[in-house]
Parts: structure tokens; sequence; C-alpha cells
């Protein structure tokens, strides 16, 4: 039954009116599959909301009678509040409205003997989970340390993601985990749930699944029960909930999907965009209705992530568009490092603070978390309110913490919270019991416990294990102390970390956390080289973390992109878009094509949360592990479409300040323009710029300055400049690269070269970084 949408506003009931003419046909079309293909901006919460008064309104269904699936408890609250106004009380009545696991969770109970629990089942949270997995590591004789508990449990959760049992489980997938254990492991762990009367949150789905494939007459109860389905957010679905979903569909099909295929950004958490790219093939005759009128962005901002998200060919498409003034265009605004990076943010921000504009509505978004760690410092410095969302402080950050106590106990022994912090992590097997111990022989004799743990080591009061672990770590204390005087204290950091067995913990656990907690610890030791001894960086830190009181004022808000999702703000800065940062080198490295779709969808979803003005930054240089590394611009900034973007590239050196319009191959030195005149070359509308000379893939210049006056010149790698490249190149050369190693050429773009090097795979490098094999 197809309810036409041609009565008059004043007939409307409540939830129809506002509603655009897609909006309104998502809302009418309650027969059969539906899928309501939502772009960014697009109201589709208000869709949603309104068709699930209107089922309610009309009476097509009892509240009992309708599925309707969020993915978070908040998503679920505001539905009920929404759809309450509209319709009344009526929605307290739903029981069937709530997330996967809610919903999961109410069935389960239901029907727990068919999977041989009880209904009263425990949920064990992860520090349960974790502590029953170690169990079975140890009594499966494997060493922790080696195979940690940790790594297991991703991996399981994995499984359940996908809708896989022991039973499911091969040899390929089985040797993930301990030499092809893993699956002997699941199997122990879920033996041990069920013996216990228990299920971790995976089950909550994978069990409900079991049951509807496995009794039919469930199946066939639950497929009545429910006249209609909605899920939100489909293109964030995993496996398990894709196939849990179509069962439940399968009888009556009247299921309304609501998602966006251009915003499905959680693979590392099990989504499959594949769910909202197939479903007109799941559901056949299915009906795709398009909201693409944006009511948050300008045209520009609306423009430019429309070009880049046009470059992936795994979507349905859709073009966004909306009745809002043009505005200003998307600016792309290339800086020489980080640090400048930060330092220019900074000052557009307080532009933005002069011209009237609350610190509450702007935003800078970044792809890792270690990205925060200049902005927050540059923010100190200036004295600009901030806050991080979605996660901690970077140095407020557990991992960072534990690199700051080993820190400070080098730099000062009688640090006794830095001690307690160290002294177990990782695990020495040093107890509660041993620390007790140190800690009554400290208070007796009035000592910092790095001396009680010297003096209680020639005793017999702890274990033969416990006293050579705990001498291991003293004397590592003492000499770390004798190579302070000798090492820079970066370098101090870095060895640090690594012979205390801090950096293999990370390692060993195959984790997306893990590789972002590595990526922290690597940007804390590059924090440490602009300082110039290892006190004046821990009195830095000391201030950094001074957090201060009283009211609330506005803030800058600074979070990573995934984050940001479902977010929007006035003004955006969008910081990084380098090679290798944004694309995610790692990401690219583990899932080629289908991640590189992944990090163009994640461009998109970030240009989109301005909502009036977006800055891409780019630098030229980024430094890592104590050396500069040049940087290319990311391939996302060659995707935007010249009529929605304004590009600057500034540059940096001495007192000089550089702006300079570019495109790429094309020489960046032609028609080089003095004074403030204006062309396409270079320009500085204060000073004379005197003749460039280059040399190879650098340049040199000179500016007059006024105040003071004197000449300043600059030096720098032509690096986001758009050279030509060398002539002496060309693609299936052999060359070598001082980092990746000896390669071949596979593309040539300008200056930017594509390498497949024999160790490091392909790489995306600048043509002035590479020798030719003789």
């Amino acid at each position: 039954m197809t309810h036409s949408s041609t009565d008059t506003a004043l007939a409307d009931p409540p939830y129809l009116r506002g509603l655009n003419p897609p909006q309104r046909e998502a809302v009418l079309t309650t027969e059969g599959p539906v899928l309501m293909l939502a772009g960014a901006g697009t109201g589709k919460t208000a869709a949603l909301t309104a068709r699930l008064a209107h089922l309610l309104f009309t009476k097509l269904a009892w509240p009992s009678e309708i599925l309707s699936v969020t993915f978070t408890n908040k998503a679920a609250r505001e539905m009920r509040e929404r759809v309450g106004r509209l319709v009344g009380d009526v929605v307290e009545g739903m029981p069937w409205l709530g997330t996967f696991h809610a919903i999961g969770a109410k069935m389960l109970r239901r029907h727990a003997e068919l999977v041989g629990l009880q209904s009263n089942f425990t949920i064990l949270d992860t520090d349960d989970q974790l502590r029953l997995l170690k169990q079975l590591i140890l009594a499966a004789d494997l060493d922790e340390k080696r195979f940690p508990a940790r790594a297991l449990a991703g991996l399981i959760d994995e499984w359940k993601n996908k809708g896989l049992v022991p039973a499911d489980i091969d040899a390929g997938e089985s040797e993930r985990y301990a030499n092809g254990r893993g699956g002997e492991l699941y199997q122990r762990y879920q033996d041990r749930l069920k013996a216990v009367n228990a299920c971790d949150f995976g089950d909550l789905l994978l069990h409900m699944l079991v049951v509807l494939r496995t009794h039919r007459e469930v199946l066939e109860l639950y497929q009545q029960r429910f006249k209609y389905i909605m899920v939100d957010e489909y293109q964030d679905t995993n496996s398990v909930q894709y196939l849990w979903l179509r069962l439940l569909a399968q009888e009556r099909k009247n299921i309304a999907c609501v998602g966006d295929d251009d915003q499905s950004i959680y693979s590392w958490r099990g989504a499959q965009v594949e769910n909202i790219l197939r479903f007109e093939h799941d559901f056949p005759g299915a009906k795709v209705i398009r909201l693409e009128q944006n009511y948050r962005s300008t045209p520009h901002i609306l423009g430019a992530a429309g070009g880049v998200i046009a470059n992936n060919s795994g979507r349905l498409g859709k073009q966004l568009w909306t009745e809002l003034d043009a505005g200003e265009k998307v600016r792309v605004l290339g800086v020489w490092d980080g640090p400048e990076e930060a330092r220019r943010v900074g000052e557009e921000i307080e532009a933005c603070q002069k011209n009237g504009k609350s610190l509450d509505e702007i935003a800078i978004l970044v792809r890792a978390g270690h990205q925060t760690r200049e902005f927050e410092d540059r923010f100190i410095a200036i004295g600009m309110a901030y806050k991080i969302v979605g996660g901690f402080r970077f140095y407020e950050r557990a991992e960072i913490r534990d690199a700051l106590a080993y820190l400070r106990i080098v730099n000062q022994p009688a640090d006794d919270l830095a001690f307690e912090r160290i002294v177990n992590t990782p695990k020495r097997g040093l107890g509660d019991k041993a620390l007790a111990k140190l800690h009554q022989l400290a208070r007796r004799a009035g000592t910092p416990l790095t001396i009680a743990a010297a003096r209680i080591l020639d005793t017999d009061e702890l274990t033969p294990q416990a006293r050579k672990s705990l001498g291991r770590l003293i004397g590592d204390i003492a000499r770390w102390r004798d190579m302070a005087s000798e090492l820079p204290h970066p370098e101090l950091a870095r060895q640090l970390l690594d012979e205390s067995g801090y950096t293999a913990m990370w390692q060993a656990e195959k984790s997306v956390e893990a590789a972002g907690r590595l990526e922290n610890l690597s940007e804390l030791v590059r924090a440490m080289e602009e300082y110039e001894s290892l006190g004046a960086f821990l009195e830095h830190v000391s201030l950094v973390m001074e957090r201060e009181g009283g009211e609330r004022v506005p803030q800058v808000t600074i979070m990573t992109i995934h984050a940001a999702k479902g977010l929007e703000f006035d003004t955006v800065f969008l910081a990084g878009w380098e090679e290798g940062l944004f694309p995610s080198q790692r990401a690219l490295d583990e899932g080629g094509t289908r991640s590189l779709e992944e990090e163009r969808r994640l461009a998109y979803v970030a240009i989109t949360r301005a909502r009036r003005r977006a800055v891409i930054l780019h630098a030229a240089n980024r430094r890592i592990y104590g050396q500069w590394t040049s940087s290319l611009p990311s391939r996302f900034v060659a995707e935007l479409p010249a009529d929605h973007i304004e590009t600057e590239t500034t540059m940096s050196g001495g007192e000089s300040l550089w702006r300079a319009n570019w495109s790429e191959n094309a020489d960046p030195f032609a028609n080089v323009t003095r004074g403030s005149g204006r062309g396409p070359g270079w320009q500085r509308a204060a000073g004379t710029l005197e003749p460039v000379k280059v040399d190879g893939g650098s340049w040199t210049a000179r500016t007059f300055t006024r105040e003071p006056s004197r000449i300043v010149e600059s030096r720098g790698p032509a690096i986001s400049l758009g050279n030509p490249g060398r002539t002496d190149l060309s693609v299936g050369q052999r060359v070598f690269h001082q980092k990746f190693g000896h390669g071949d050429i596979a593309e040539i773009e300008g200056n930017k070269l594509e390498i497949d090097f024999d160790q490091a795979g392909r790489k995306r490098v600048m043509d002035s970084f590479v020798t030719v094999n003789n």
C-alpha cells in the first residue's frame, strides 16, 4: 500500500509538515523494501522519525509490531522522544525500539535454553572477558606475553561480528592466533561461557542468529510479529547484524533502511559497506529514495566533498545540493611543517574570534590521534581554550603517562608516583603483595621506593622471581640515568621505551588501538626534540597538564574525523592532508583499494562537517623519529574540484613569509611577481620579492622586509609547489630511496612517483628523494 503525498499542507499531520518531497515519499511509502539513501545533512533523522510516527498515527501497526533498530542508546532515546512529541505517549509502549545489542539481549533471554544458557545469563564486560581468556591461555600452556589475551579477544569479536561460530573457523583463520590454535581457544572460550551461564556482547546477536537459523518456529514467530522493520545507519552494519536483519525481513519484506554509503567509515570495527550496496539485490523491487537536499553546508563545501567522493567506484551515487548562499570557497593551505600548521590554525581562529565567532563553533579534525599534540601545545602557549572530544588530551593518554613515568624516574629517582606506575608495566610478576612490602620498607626507613627496592633485594622477603625482575628494573633505571648525561634526551627516551619492553608490549597487541598508541609514543619522542633537556621537557608537560577550573568557557573542539561523524560546526580546519598520513599508509598497506575508498569516504565526512567554512591544510615536512621527512599533499587534495577551492601555499623561512598560488605540473617560478602585484606566480603584499634561484628540487629566494629593514634569505625543498619533475626518470626504471631502499618506478605524475619497493611495497614519494641505480 503506497500512500499519496498530494494532501495539502493544511491537511498534513504534524509529522509531515516541513518535509521536502523525497522525505515525504520515504515516509509515505510504507509497503515493501525501502532504502533511504540520505546524504550528509539531508535531514534523515526527521524522515526516519516521521516514518515511525506515520506507522503509529495511521494504525498500520501497533507499537509492539514495529522493530526499530539504532546504533546507540542516545539515538534510540532521541527517536523515542521525537516520536512521542508527534504522536503522544503511545511510543512508550514500543518494546522493540533500541540498539542491536539491547534487542538481541531481549530476544536471547526468551530463547536462552536453545543455545545452552539460562534466561538469567550474565553479560560479561571487557575486563571479565579478558580475565577468562587469560585463564584459558594459561591452561593451554601458552605464553600470554607472546600471545596476549587482548589480541585473542579482538579476534573472537571479529569472528562473531562475521557471524562465525567455532565450527566455522577453518585452518587459515585459526592460524591468526598462537600458531593455529585460535579456533580451539574460541571453542574453549564458548564452552566456558556456557558453563558459567554467561555471554559477551558478540554473543547477543550471534546466539540469536544461530537460533533463527536452526529453529524455524522461532524465526516464524518474529517474522509474523514484526510488520515493519526500520534500521538507522545501515551502512555501519556488520555481517552478523546484516544476516540477522535479512532473516527477520524475508517474510513481509517491509524493511526500511536509512544510510549513506559515502559515510561508511567503520570497517575497522566490522562494518561492511557492501550491505547497503547490495540492498536492491537482497530485496528485489526495493525502492531507493535519495535524500539530496542538504540543510547544513554551503554549495562550495558540498561541491568540494562531492568532487572527492566521486572518485570512489563502490557507491550508489547521489548529488547533494542546497538552497543556501554559495559562501566561501574551501581553502587549501600548504604550510612548511607541523609547528607552522598549528601556528597558522591558531592565527586563523584568533581572527574568527575578532569577527565575533564563538570558539564552540570551530573544530579541528585530524586523521590520527597523535596529531593533536602540536595543536594542544600551541593553544596552551597562546591561551586559547580547547577540548579533546572522543579521547584524552595528548599528555593524559595512558601510554603517554606510562612513558612519562619512566622519564620522570630517570630524571628524579625519588618520584614514588612514577615508580609505582612503571614497576609492573609491562608485567614483571610483581604483584600487590610485593608492592605492599616495598611500601612498608620505604615508610620504615623514610626512603623513596627506588632505594627501598634496592635494599629489599638483599632480603628474602620477595620470591626469587620477583627479586630477579625487580633487580633488573633497578639496574635499568641506574643505567638509564648514566646514559642521560651522554645521549640526547629524545634518543634516551627511544632506547628506554625499547629496553623496558614497553614498546614491545604494544607491538605484541595486534589491534587498531595498539597501533595508535605506538604512534602516540613516537609523537612524544618527537615532541621532546623541541626542548633543550629532559628536565625542561618534563617541566613543560607539568604546565600543560595543569587543568584550569572555574566556569566553562567557549572552546575549540579537537577530534579525529571518526569521532566527528554526525557532528557539525560553522568552521572546520582539516589538518594533515598528506600522503601516508591521510590517506593512512598503514590502512593502504593492509587493505589496498578497499581501504583507499574508505579513506576517501572519511575525507567526504570530514569536509561535510563544515557549515560555512572549511580549511584543508597540508605540510611540506613532518618530523618523524628525529628526521625531517618531506611530504606530498594528499591525493584527495588533487581531487578537489578547482571551481570550489582556493589554493594557497605558505612557506616560512627565517622572518620571511611566502604565499603562492600554484597548480599541478606548472612551473612555480614562471611569471614571478614583484612587490604586491597580482599574477599566476609568487606574490608578497609586504616586501619586494627578489629573483628565485632553482637548484634541482630546492629553491632559494630573498625578501626585502620593511620592519626591520633588511634582506632575509629563505631556502627549502620545492615540495608542494607543483615542480614539473625530473626528466631523467621513466616508468620501469630501477631507483634507490634512503628510507625504503631499492624499487621500480610504476607511475610518474609530475614530480611524484609511485614506486614498487622490494621490501616496503608500493609508496608515493618525491622524485628529488630518489637516485637512479647504476
